[in-house]
């Protein structure tokens, strides 16, 4: 009889113990703790569809390049190999939490972990020294590249407050183009309420080509809006309705 007791007198402690972890469980996955439980996602186990922009591209823009420009082989049409998100923080020389979320924002927005730029020289005026870090960079190649282009197109750009298109200067001459944003809020990845301070970044698009006038075809079919352009097509439109 005193075994049974014990036995019994031994199951009620780790029944209560089996309902407390629960009950601390359940009270885990609440957001007032502090713990949050990340759901799997819907699409996890499916195969990774290519991105859009890549898939026109090798449907469509290709063939009109090679046909506009009378190439031979469709390896001499020009494609985007990289893109360059740079930004320079002049304020981390006195404040080094500001580069801490200009790396975070720049991570929300590419997808993709910046790496921090450090000084090459000291500057005594600007109070810079050798091996500090004053910016933040990220380079984009394949799948990821080909997304962030296609958001930046549709989604990005439009968001510019009195957008009349991009310059056309920003062509080095070897069939890059760069180009300055001068705010990050035009990402819709940037919550508006949580940004500390403004600033802005600059943009280089790195393609095969060693001719400005084949790259910025490439970029015009890949949907990039250049200044001149509504006006070019409306003047073509005017001309073909005569």
């Amino acid at each position: 009889m005193a075994e049974t007791k014990e036995k019994k007198g031994g199951g009620k402690p780790a029944a209560k113990s089996a309902e407390s972890a629960g009950k601390s469980k359940g009270k885990g996955q609440q957001k007032g703790d502090g713990v949050q439980v990340q759901a799997e996602h819907a699409g996890a186990g499916l195969p990774v569809p290519p991105p859009r922009l890549k898939k026109q591209y090798e449907a469509t823009i290709r063939d009109r390049l090679k046909t506009q420009f009378g190439f031979k082989n469709i390896h001499q049409v020009p494609t985007v190999t990289k893109i360059v998100v740079n930004c320079g923080v002049g304020e981390a020389v006195k404040n080094a939490k500001v580069l801490d979320t200009v790396v975070s924002e720049l991570g929300i927005i590419t997808g993709q972990r910046p790496v921090r730029r450090k000084a090459k020289k000291s500057i005594a005026n600007f109070g810079l020294r050798e091996g500090q870090e004053i910016g933040a960079s990220v380079t984009l190649r394949g799948a990821r590249m080909w997304e962030f282009l296609d958001r930046l197109i549709t989604v990005a750009i439009p968001r510019v407050r009195d957008f009349r298109g991009l310059p056309t200067r920003g062509f080095d001459g070897r069939g890059n183009y760069t180009f300055g944003v001068k705010e990050q809020m035009i990402f819709p990845e940037i919550n508006y309420d949580m940004v500390d301070k403004v600033h802005g970044m600059d943009i280089t698009f790195v393609t095969t080509t060693d001719r400005d006038d084949v790259a910025i075809a490439l970029l015009r079919q890949l949907g990039i809006p250049f200044k001149g352009d509504d006006r070019a097509a409306a003047n073509k439109q005017l001309a073909a309705g005569s």
